[in-house]
């Protein structure tokens, strides 16, 4: 009897159950819980886009690039990415009441911000990308030799040109010929009122960077020309609804009033704008004066491109507040927005003021 209900029951499992896909039930709570919903795609960050330099900017850029010998992007490209996170031994200022003589002035013959031009060229190609950069009041410890310029700007602008089709063929190991007739490098480029030709400042280090605040610190040759001016720099957010100005440039001189003759042909204001907020890495609101990281600012206007690099600068101190990184869509409602990086994350790659690095002398 006992094995005959022991067969019936075989029969049903095998009948009632075939083993083709194995399902185990599981208990469910009297209240059903909806699934936790799914992340949401990352949202996408449109960085302003390499200026599209007027053909004689490209030329005279191209012409310092074949008389000037200089470290090679890809060397540049290596370092930043050996540097990554690197914290100098080197304090930066802390400047958020800056005196009268070193607010930043927003006249029109205030050469602060400079020009920053990745470029590279082999015997029928040519690319060259172009930013905006500032230098800031920091000794250059780290530099092989005392003296130079130390420099912030965004890093997506030689991240971008480093993946150019033009270097990616330079560096390949199929091609090894193409490797020594590609000559590349990166210049600062300043004016000074008195003369037409912009000065020009081999860069050779990339002391730091920040690849996902999208910065980095560089340092540059002083060439012949007089010392670039230093901003300075706040550690302390603005506050949302503050007001600002920031850096922006064009290639062609608008109708709007207030544009000024920067370098190399192009043209520069410091716009109006207003702080909106902050972000953080994950994208969420952050709010100052709290433990919320601010990974990134919201402002507007939105830049023009070869702004980003640039300072955004808090308009009642006189203090650099920010960095212009390009735009972003914040939500449906608000539309597109001005994305930038707070200027207390420039202080994440220097030391800070009195305190020696165990590396340090």
């Amino acid at each position: 009897m006992a094995l005959r209900l022991a067969l019936r029951r075989a029969h049903l499992q095998r009948t009632l159950c075939p083993p083709v896909s194995r399902g185990y039930a599981t208990v469910q709570p009297v209240t059903i819980a909806a699934q936790p919903p799914k992340p949401p795609a990352p949202e996408k960050v449109e960085v302003a886009p390499p200026l599209s330099a007027p053909t004689a900017l490209d030329a005279l850029i191209l012409t310092e690039l074949r008389k000037t010998p200089t470290a090679s992007l890809p060397s540049l490209a290596q370092q930043f990415d050996d540097n990554a996170g690197k914290v100098l031994a080197s304090p930066l200022a802390y400047e958020s009441r800056p005196s009268v003589d070193r607010k930043v002035s927003f006249s029109e013959n205030e050469n602060s911000v400079v020009m920053l031009a990745h470029a590279a060229q082999d015997a029928e190609h040519w690319k060259v990308n172009i930013c905006s950069a500032f230098a800031v009041n920091a000794p250059n410890e780290d530099a092989a030799e005392p003296g130079k310029a130390v420099l912030v700007t965004c890093a997506h602008t030689l991240q971008a040109i480093r993946h150019a089709p033009l270097l990616a063929s330079a560096t390949s190991s199929e091609v090894p010929d193409l490797k020594s007739s590609v000559r590349s490098g990166t210049y600062v480029l300043s004016q000074e009122t008195d003369k037409e030709r912009p000065t020009f400042h081999s860069v050779d280090n990339i002391l730091s960077s920040l690849p996902r605040p999208d910065l980095l610190v560089l340092s540059a040759n002083s060439g012949a020309g007089r010392k670039m001016k230093t901003l300075p720099v706040s550690p302390y957010p603005a506050q949302p609804g503050a007001a600002i100005r920031a850096h922006f440039v064009v290639d062609t001189e608008p109708d709007e009033p207030g544009w000024h003759p920067w370098i190399g042909g192009l043209w520069s204001k410091w716009v109006r704008g207003t702080v909106l907020g902050y972000r953080d890495f994950a994208g969420r609101e952050a709010t100052p004066g709290t433990y919320d990281a601010l990974s990134h600012l919201l402002f507007e206007p939105i830049p023009t491109p070869g702004s980003s690099g640039g300072p955004i600068v808090d308009e009642e101190s006189g203090a650099v507040v920010g960095i212009v990184l390009g735009s972003r869509m914040d939500n449906r409602i608000e539309g597109m927005r001005g994305w930038g990086v707070p200027a207390e994350m420039i202080f994440e790659m220097f030391s800070l003021p009195g305190l020696k690095l165990k590396n340090s002398p």
